[in-house]
């Protein structure tokens, strides 16, 4: 483990030059790792596990869109692919992957299936920071880790078939083996983490939830439909409105921060986006932060968890949340978008 200093602060960092994947391979050559879910986060590091030469297997229900995914992909019932009760009693650690909710609906059968000296493994901190509504608590005589990837498992997968990585965060909530910092790091090179960076179970879903709400998909679509009728009603077509809304951000810009800082990218735009950009970033912080500390002390508090486990337990959730969806996806901004994608030079 590196320390290293961000800002003034230091931070634990685990990279592939000090635990390669050659050390995380023979740590857990006795393991059998089972990947229950294949949803989300499922896929990406199950694969990437197997690519890496780890022993997997995949725990999913039977007669799914998930089961019939898994079995495209590669993985063969009665082999490697099993019904989730026979793959938690397979493996020696457990990755906990299905949905927040699924999480609790599948919960009994699941830990049932753990033995003393086990690992159950998390991508999220969700059922256990919050295991009064949940009811999530892990038997005392199994390692409780977690390997967040810092996006989602497709772009997990994109980025280890490219031969690169996605930074993941890594915590111990329960060590009951001595094992748990192997076995969590181990595990946090081989699903393909660039690097990994310490936190605990709670400080990861009240970023995780935040985040969500906040930056990187709440508050960007909302800050994105606000600037586009901005524009389309003082004239702007939907064409220039989209374009200088998402699609220089995404294709353009964003990629430019990502490889640079916003520091470099502001040095490098004209001196008049510069002096724009400077004056208004102090007035967007100032209107926004109140709304992040109002989510932070939702997320903080439970009730963001509570909403969310409400929300899962009514039956018509699904064809509600499709609405939702739907409203969104025919909105004009986004329909817009997907005609504008079509055009990129790529796609022609």
């Amino acid at each position: 483990m590196a320390k290293l200093n961000f800002g003034g602060v230091e931070e634990n960092v685990v990279t592939r030059d000090e635990f390669p994947l050659k050390k995380a391979v023979e740590t857990l050559k006795d393991e059998t790792v089972a990947v229950i879910g294949y949803g989300v986060q499922g896929p990406g590091q199950a694969l990437n596990l197997k690519d890496n030469g780890f022993n997997v297997i995949v725990g999913q229900r039977k007669n799914s869109k998930t089961w019939d995914k898994a079995v495209a992909d590669g993985w063969v019932p009665g082999e490697t692919l099993f019904e989730v009760e026979e793959a938690a009693k397979k493996g020696t650690i457990v990755q906990y992957l299905l949905s927040d909710a699924g999480q609790i609906a599948q919960w009994e059968t699941v830990k049932n299936q753990l033995n003393p000296g086990d690992a159950l493994y998390f991508s999220h901190g969700f059922g256990i920071t919050y295991k009064d509504q949940t009811g999530i608590v892990p038997p005392k005589d199994v390692d409780v880790i977690l390997v967040a990837p810092k996006g989602s498992g497709t772009s997990l997968r994109r980025l280890f078939v490219e031969g690169k990585g996605l930074n993941s965060s890594y915590a111990i909530f329960q060590d009951a083996t001595g094992k748990a910092y192997d076995r969590v790091v181990s595990l946090g090179i081989g699903v393909g983490s660039g690097y990994l960076f310490e936190t605990d179970f709670q400080k990861e879903v009240y970023s995780d939830l935040t985040g969500e709400r906040g930056i990187l998909m709440g508050a960007l679509a909302g800050v994105f439909e606000a600037q586009y009728e901005v524009l389309r009603k003082n004239g702007h077509s939907p064409s220039e409105a989209f374009n200088e809304t998402v699609e220089e951000l995404t294709q353009s810009l964003m990629p430019l921060v990502a490889e640079n800082g916003m520091d470099w990218m502001y040095a490098n735009c004209s001196t008049t986006a510069q002096r724009g950009a400077l004056d208004w970033r102090h007035k967007f912080k100032k209107a926004t932060l109140p709304v992040f500390d109002d989510l932070y002390e939702s997320v903080k508090t439970g009730e963001e968890a509570r909403v969310t486990i409400k929300a899962n337990e009514k039956d018509d959730y699904r064809v509600k949340l499709e609405e939702e969806l739907k409203e969104l996806r025919e909105s004009e901004i986004w329909k817009t978008g997907a005609q504008v994608r079509k055009l990129r030079p790529e796609n022609n």
